[in-house]
């Protein structure tokens, strides 16, 4: 495990940019696990920058996102899918049809699930971001005895909706179900890029990072993978 820490989430983003930027350099067919939420915008934004400067294009990558919300259309402003076109997809050239998510209104979810999983072993990811819950979960692998390997639905811890609920009118608009990639399918990724940001996750990450390897922690799971990539602001690395 490597781990980084910044002076500013600027560089942090600049640096988590970069990094994407050279594996499709090396690789333009690379595979990139993409994921949601607050701590992404600013990555993705400078690899927007990137693009529109003509240091890369994204026209032969595929991307697979770690989850969808049960029940939001792609149309849904709170949904992954729109999410992700508006802060990435829709700003460069990477083609609709290379761009996966969970169906979150799949009329079978388990079938749902497993159409997924069998497109994720059918292309390996190369590298897999991923931000971390302030319970320890990655993707919406929440605390549990048990995590699941595979995709799955996961019905959302309070504290999850809680954290969520910033982006939706009202509490009760939050979806309590989710789609998910399992934790075995993230470990499966040639490379992990996990990134936190803020005071608010310090606490986590030492546990995470630090802490005994436990399902009350899934992020801590990422300790038995050989190649993880950790970026740290100076607030979220200040334990560790």
């Amino acid at each position: 495990m490597i781990i980084r820490k910044f002076d500013s989430r600027e560089e942090l983003d600049s640096y988590a940019a970069q990094y994407f930027i050279y594996i499709i350099q090396t690789k333009p067919t690379a595979t990139l696990g993409l994921a949601t939420g607050s701590t992404p915008i600013g990555i993705y934004e400078k690899m927007v920058e990137r693009y529109r400067g003509g240091e890369v294009s994204f026209a032969q990558i595929t991307t697979f996102n770690l989850d969808e919300y049960v029940g939001l259309q792609p149309q849904n402003e709170q949904s992954y899918a729109y999410f992700m076109n508006r802060h990435l997809f829709g700003h460069i050239d990477l083609p609709d049809n290379r761009a996966f998510l969970p169906n979150g209104m799949a009329a079978d979810l388990a079938a749902e699930c497993s159409r997924y999983d069998a497109m994720l072993a059918a292309q390996p990811i190369d590298v897999q971001l991923l931000g971390i819950g302030h319970n320890g979960h990655i993707g919406f692998n929440e605390p549990d005895r048990t995590l699941h390997g595979g995709t799955h639905v996961v019905e959302l811890k309070r504290e999850t909706l809680e954290a969520n609920a910033r982006f939706f009118a009202s509490m009760d608009e939050v979806p309590k179900q989710a789609i998910t990639m399992g934790v075995g399918s993230i470990l499966k990724a040639r490379t992990i890029m996990l990134v936190g940001k803020g005071a608010d996750k310090a606490d986590i990450m030492k546990q995470a990072l630090t802490g005994p390897i436990t399902t009350d922690c899934p992020a801590s799971l990422l300790q038995t993978h050989a190649n993880v990539l950790v970026l740290l602001d100076r607030e979220a690395g200040r334990y560790v």
